[in-house]
């Protein structure tokens, strides 16, 4: 058996933050990774790294968690592109609510600005133009996540802690967790393992909600800013089986990222070519310049989500020396810096920045 201060299972965006404050913090660590470091939800994400404000615990956790997102900034690694945000509006209800949206993120220290249709088109020329105008966030941004979890694991790993690459956990036991091929690994566990948490952790409930991306050749200058439409959380937050939304991103290669759509219970990879020819048409609807590109790649992801849609991150009730960070759905690369730096303060008893009881895991099994 071997013995470890914590060990990490789950190498996505959230495990390679949550084990890089651990290694920073002199622990000896292993990290667990059965798939590709970055592989799973990772890497069908779009990096965005924009404030939710639907809901009060949601925006707390995206506000403290872009603010630790700005060290990044200047890390090649990160691919840290501080585009902006416009969120646009397809009706004049749309448009009338903007200012309450402005005034939440105002309480929480996030700068937004009512955009008018003129502004809008001078803004975006190609977005079409009976749009009734929008909300600008000028100081989000969008990073690759990918990679920076790649870099954060390397770090790790530079740092002394031992990578457990493309091996299974099969099981928790009550002094660690039992991997394949017969090794078992001593110490306390942090499970940030997305959708596959409720087979280590069966009382903590979660499904999944399957999303595809389309990425086009390249055609610098279409967009300037990632573009949603502010219908956007009625999509993400809604419970009807399947959803689109308006969701498009500029890459740095000159490329375009389309999304966004929601699938309950769709578990495989495959595409779904009734899904995506909705979603693209939602785009085209919003990007009528979009239909002159050619599509060079499309793929899916799953989105690891809880009952309530709020992630869980802390203990997990019942078992010793077991912590969680998953549940986030569509805003992990978001929160992931925040939901790192949360769980450590829980972790060492620090008083944390934010309030933990919205994303105790207790929740799950009162």
């Amino acid at each position: 058996m071997r013995s470890y201060d914590l060990i990490v299972v789950g190498a996505g965006i959230i495990g390679a933050h949550c084990a890089d404050l651990a290694v920073a913090s002199g622990r000896k660590v292993a990290i667990v990774e059965a798939g590709v470091v970055g592989g799973g939800a990772t890497a069908a994400a779009m990096g965005h790294l924009v404030a939710m404000d639907e809901d009060p615990a949601e925006l707390a956790l995206s506000r403290y968690s872009l603010r630790l997102w700005d060290g990044y900034e200047d890390l090649p690694q990160a691919e840290f592109r501080r585009c902006g945000t416009l969120w646009v509006a397809a009706s004049e209800a749309e448009y009338d609510a903007i200012p309450a949206r402005i005034a939440r993120l105002g309480q929480v220290g996030v700068r937004a600005e009512r955009v008018d249709p003129a502004a809008l088109r001078e803004l975006e020329p190609t977005l079409a133009h009976d749009l009734c105008g929008g909300m600008r966030v000028r100081d989000e941004a969008v990073v690759y996540p990918p990679r920076i979890a790649g870099w954060l694991v390397e770090r790790c790993v530079a740092a002394g802690a031992r990578l457990y690459a493309g091996r299974q956990a099969l099981r928790l036991h009550p002094d660690g967790v039992q991997l394949d091929r017969g090794t078992r690994l001593h110490g306390p566990v942090l499970l940030a393992t997305g959708g596959a948490t409720s087979a280590l952790v069966p009382e903590l409930r979660m499904h999944q909600r399957r999303g595809h991306l389309v990425v086009t050749d390249r055609h610098p200058g279409m967009l300037h800013h990632q573009v949603l439409e502010l219908g956007y959380a009625d999509s993400a937050h809604g419970d009807a089986e399947t959803s689109v939304a308006f969701n498009v991103q500029p890459r740095p290669t000159g490329q375009l990222l389309v999304g966004s759509s929601r699938e309950r219970g769709a578990t495989g990879r495959e595409i779904n070519p009734v899904v995506l020819r909705r979603m693209l048409q939602r785009a085209f609807r919003f990007l009528p310049a979009l239909r002159q590109l050619q599509a060079i790649r499309a793929w899916t992801g799953q989105r690891p989500s809880t009952p309530d849609g709020r992630p869980y991150i802390g203990a997990v009730p019942g078992r010793r020396d077991v912590w969680v960070a998953a549940g986030h759905e569509g805003l992990g690369v978001t929160t992931a810096t925040g939901t790192a730096r949360l769980l450590f303060d829980l972790i060492d008893g620090h008083r944390p920045a934010l309030d933990p009881a919205a994303y105790d895991p207790a929740r799950s099994v009162a």
